[in-house]
């Protein structure tokens, strides 16, 4: 496990495509996990951290065995999407299903943005270096510092993506974690009054050209 932000610490990477990496997140003031570790290689070390008593999916791609694996170790609940309960449970057991945005009782704004799938949705956290959003898959920054929309042919939907991302645009976070990235890190800090223009970047691109996060 590596901190890197006073109260997030992220797991080792995985590597599910060629060029393309994630990994998931554990913001300890929740003991909330986000996305999904790609082993069980490191439980120890999240015992160590408190554990986790959450566990959050972004999208469908995000589930696996691990998903098993996590709340069998401790005990944790699974949030995920309701557009797509049906695949996340042929893993595992949903016990929180995300339909609409809110609040919940962990302080994390649940905030529904479909398009790169169904169900992809976003979480803004109330972090202690500010507002911390994870995307999921939906817009992630490119190792040449770009904004892309998460558009996948065949599989995304453009004009509701297009939506997902003009709502994302409201927001003000402070740093944006992606799920899937390229590069050397899915952490970025965003300065102030930035947020806007790199939202636009990325539906600029959207609407110019496909643009998938494998880069293809």
């Amino acid at each position: 496990m590596r901190q890197v932000l006073k109260d997030i610490w992220e797991t080792r990477p995985d590597n599910p495509f060629p060029g393309l990496t994630t990994h998931a997140y554990l913001w300890t003031p929740a003991q909330a996990l986000f996305y999904s570790p790609a082993t069980d290689t490191e439980f120890d070390e999240l015992s160590d951290l408190g554990g986790v008593a959450h566990h959050y999916l972004s999208h469908r791609d995000e589930a696996g065995p691990m998903l098993k694996a996590v709340a069998r170790q401790f005990g944790s609940t699974l949030h995920a999407p309701l557009a797509e309960l049906d695949d996340i449970a042929k893993l595992h057991r949903v016990d929180v299903p995300l339909g609409s945005r809110h609040i919940d009782t962990n302080g994390v704004e649940v905030i529904p943005t479909p398009g790169h799938t169904p169900g992809s949705t976003c979480y803004l956290v109330p972090g202690a270096e500010g507002r911390y959003l994870f995307t999921g898959d939906t817009v992630i920054r490119t190792p040449r510092g770009d904004w892309w929309a998460g558009y996948l042919e065949g599989m995304s939907d453009r004009h509701t993506l297009a939506e997902s991302l003009r709502l994302l645009a409201t927001l003000s976070p402070d740093v944006v974690i992606s799920s899937a990235f390229q590069g050397d890190t899915a952490v970025h800090r965003i300065e102030p009054g930035q947020w806007q223009d790199h939202v636009a970047q990325a539906l600029d691109g959207l609407f110019s050209a496909t643009r998938n996060v494998r880069g293809s």
